[in-house]
């Protein structure tokens, strides 16, 4: 199911750099603007965590994220992955929640190359160390 959302321009032209380490940013936050265009909401400088990550999330509202997580192997090996994050809390509006689920396609397909995708319903599926890094693990 397509919502007909758009996604700006420069999401993609940004992710290439992004997907390269190119760029100086750790991760960027998606919105859906005016139920018409997928806009880059936020962004965190390379320093940023996880943490960092996770307060740009609003509670109520749904979004999607894209981050470059660092993690060690279960050989003790540093490594990182993109991990796609698709924020839709139990709280948002029906409304705001049937956009988010029928245009994350149109994200997903902006963003290619990212392996790892999560949907995240509450802030228990956004714990790092229970809920994202076991999923992100498998494919190290």
């Amino acid at each position: 199911m397509s919502s007909g959302v758009a996604v700006e321009d420069e999401i993609g032209e940004k992710f290439q750099d992004f997907k390269l380490q190119k760029s100086p940013i750790r991760y960027y936050v998606y919105k859906i603007e005016n139920k018409k265009t997928i806009v880059i909401a936020s962004s965190g400088e390379r320093s940023a965590t996880y943490a960092d990550f996770v307060k740009d999330l609003p509670e109520n509202e749904p979004r999607y994220g894209l981050i470059d997580l660092d993690f060690e192997t279960k050989d003790g090996r540093p490594t990182s992955k993109l991990v796609f994050i698709s924020w839709v809390p139990d709280t948002a509006s029906v409304r705001e929640k049937m956009l988010y689920s029928s245009s994350k396609e149109s994200i997903k397909a902006a963003l290619n190359g990212v392996g790892i995708h999560i949907n995240a319903t509450d802030s228990a599926e956004l714990d790092l160390d229970d809920s994202i890094l076991p999923v992100v693990k498998k494919f190290a």
